[in-house]
């Protein structure tokens, strides 16, 4: 159903997040699991991982990507992020989505 399409799910480690990432999965999406809870980096004392949650996602029949970036702070993860998930001065923004100061 979402075979070639591409998701990307910020916070994807645990709760909604997770679960929605998992469904892209089993629909066949290519899934970008993004967050701060990585094996790399066990900061947040919380077990799950971004890696974790792309492995389940494979394991479902989608594609799982994992990036580690913490979306509250523009500068971290910018160099392993795909372009499309760098925001640009053209960005169209959700009402909710995050509106500090950039430099692409």
């Amino acid at each position: 159903m979402l075979s070639g399409k591409i998701a990307v799910v910020t916070g994807g480690t645990r709760e909604a997040g997770r679960g929605i990432a998992l469904q892209l999965g089993e629909a066949g999406a290519t899934v970008y699991v993004t967050g701060r809870s990585s094996r790399q980096n066990q900061q947040t004392g919380r077990p799950e991982t971004i890696e974790e949650t792309a492995e389940m996602v494979t394991a479902r029949g989608g594609v799982g990507i994992s990036v580690q970036v913490d979306h509250s702070q523009p500068d971290t993860g910018r160099s392993n992020c795909p372009p499309f998930l760098i925001p640009t001065s053209n960005t169209r923004k959700h009402p909710n989505m995050w509106d500090g100061p950039w430099s692409p």
